[in-house]
């Protein structure tokens, strides 16, 4: 236990970095024992991914941005320390987290598929069913940021959704994303589109909102049908 005081303190000397490690390490070590080693080390990989692709996407826009942080059981985020200038960047925010995600849970899923590899295949599963989840068109998903480019009136059709998933597995985290989402649905049940201030920040071309409503259902469709194919492949043990 000293030993791991020690380390802990020297860590948090990395100041940001090893915030990140911290939560990082303690979730591998909760994940492994629920789960297995490779498992753990696979997941949480994908979770950074995720994440990271958020960080790199918000800096390249100018953001002030901090690293990720880990919650077990929970999942990860990156703290913005200021907001999107507007609903295209706060999109293409939101965009990049899930892409990345996906792509590596791609590389899982073939590498899996070629060795019959189980729990590469299993990692590969939790990668594209946490990415199509997290596409839930609803703040503060990453589905709710992206659709907002569209409108934040799409949010309401999220909430459907997440009542549909507690029913499919009731969890307290579906809960407090539930609530979580309140001042969101009460922003859009508010949104005057003729407001100067809300103008200006959602005010995006016609092309762009296309391109973005495309990418994301897109996304959204190849992660249903991979997240489906995947299972399939998994065995019961």
């Amino acid at each position: 236990m000293i030993k791991l005081a020690l380390v802990g303190l020297k860590l948090f000397k990395l100041g940001k970095v090893g915030g990140t490690l911290i939560t990082m390490l303690l979730s591998l070590a909760l994940y492994a024992a629920a789960f297995g080693w490779r498992y753990a080390a696979g997941f949480i990989g994908l979770l950074m991914l995720h994440e990271m692709g958020h960080y790199v996407a918000a800096r390249q826009r100018g953001l002030n941005v901090g690293a990720p942080t880990f919650i077990p059981f929970v999942g990860a985020w990156i703290e913005l320390r200021e907001a999107p200038m507007d609903v295209e960047t706060e999109a293409y925010v939101g965009m990049a987290g899930p892409f990345v995600g996906t792509l590596g849970a791609c590389a899982c899923y073939f590498l899996g598929r070629e060795a019959q590899d189980q729990t590469l295949l299993a990692i590969a599963y939790s990668g594209f069913f946490l990415n199509f989840f997290n596409l839930i068109p609803l703040s503060p998903l990453d589905g709710g940021r992206i659709t907002a480019i569209l409108s934040p009136r799409v949010w309401f059709l999220g909430v459907p959704l997440l009542v549909a998933a507690f029913f499919y597995t009731p969890s307290p985290l579906l809960v407090v994303i539930g609530i979580a989402a309140v001042p969101a649905l009460i922003k859009a049940w508010n949104y005057d589109p003729a407001d100067p201030e809300l103008a200006r920040y959602y005010g995006v071309s016609l092309e762009t909102k296309l391109e973005y409503g495309a990418l994301y259902l897109g996304l959204a469709l190849y992660l249903a049908v991979m997240t489906h194919e995947t299972h399939g492949l998994i065995r019961p043990i």
